[in-house]
């Protein structure tokens, strides 16, 4: 569906890779850590403007490396096309196939901001698959399918400092799932 033209591995370190999917609508990449045989993979997304270190200070860097030394993966997906919530979504799906594909039984979700809508889509697409999804100040527009992940385990975070895209966001993607956590931290802005 992507499209693929080529595709490009290359190992930084002994525990983290990056993948290149060349097609014609952009470069995918996936910054991948741990090992690509992991059974145990998180997959995070982030926001409308794509990148790979997600929230924070750095959380989806620090969380890969700690993956990776427990034997677990991690793949921080950085887009095709930031912001177009469909190829994100597709975006994430190639990710989950690829880890699929190298022996992953499960994997959890992570996306921040706009990735919180692509994290609970793509857990739409592989409910079976799919261990939780947890979302960093997530948007709401997106996320109105969000009945389809079925029972999946949903943690959504948000700061009551955010102004950007307020904890009402998380309140009612919770709506829309129909269950989940919503934990808000009252000193946190967007980038918690």
């Amino acid at each position: 569906m992507l499209g693929v033209l080529a595709k490009s591995d290359g190992e930084i370190t002994e525990t983290s890779r990056v993948v290149e999917v060349y097609t014609m609508e952009g470069l995918l990449r996936i910054w991948w850590h741990g090992l690509a045989g992991a059974t145990d993979v998180v997959l995070m997304g982030g926001g409308a403007m794509g990148g790979v270190l997600g929230p924070g200070r750095s959380l989806y860097l620090e969380l890969g490396k700690e993956l990776a030394a427990q034997g677990r993966a991690a793949m921080a997906v950085d887009y095709r096309k930031p912001g177009d919530l469909d190829r994100c979504h597709l975006d994430m799906c190639a990710a989950a196939d690829l880890a699929l594909r190298n022996g992953a039984h499960r994997f959890c979700l992570l996306g921040h901001s706009f990735g919180g809508a692509v994290a609970i889509q793509a857990a739409g697409s592989f409910p079976a698959h799919t261990a939780g999804v947890i979302t960093y100040s997530t948007q709401s527009a997106g996320c109105e399918q969000a009945g389809r992940m079925g029972n999946v385990p949903l943690l959504l975070l948000h700061g009551e400092r955010d102004s950007i895209l307020g904890p009402e966001n998380s309140m009612m993607v919770q709506a829309l799932a129909g269950h989940g956590e919503v934990r808000t931290f009252p000193d946190a802005d967007h980038l918690l």
